[in-house]
């Protein structure tokens, strides 16, 4: 599965998401993503539940296209701090 195809499935299914995807490092399968998401759906959410909402965005293809995905979640505020820190 394309990266920008996973962006696309992701962004379309949460509120003002931006993900960004990209091959997972050393990894030669086409299967194995990182991704960073950010949205403001994941307010007040804990971690699993952010994370749950990005993998029901990819439905089937976390079983059929996607083998291992490394994600990291925020929410636009989360995301300025950690990018100031």
């Amino acid at each position: 599965m394309d990266t920008d195809e996973v962006e696309a499935l992701i962004e379309s299914a949460l509120e003002d998401a931006t993900a960004t995807v990209a091959r997972a490092r050393g990894e030669h399968d086409d299967d194995h993503l990182t991704a960073t998401v950010i949205s403001p759906a994941f307010e007040g959410l804990p971690l699993v539940q952010q994370h749950q909402l990005v993998y029901d965005a990819l439905g089937e293809h976390m079983t059929t296209d996607i083998h291992a995905l490394e994600l990291s979640t925020y929410t636009p505020e989360a995301y300025d701090d950690h990018q100031g820190a």
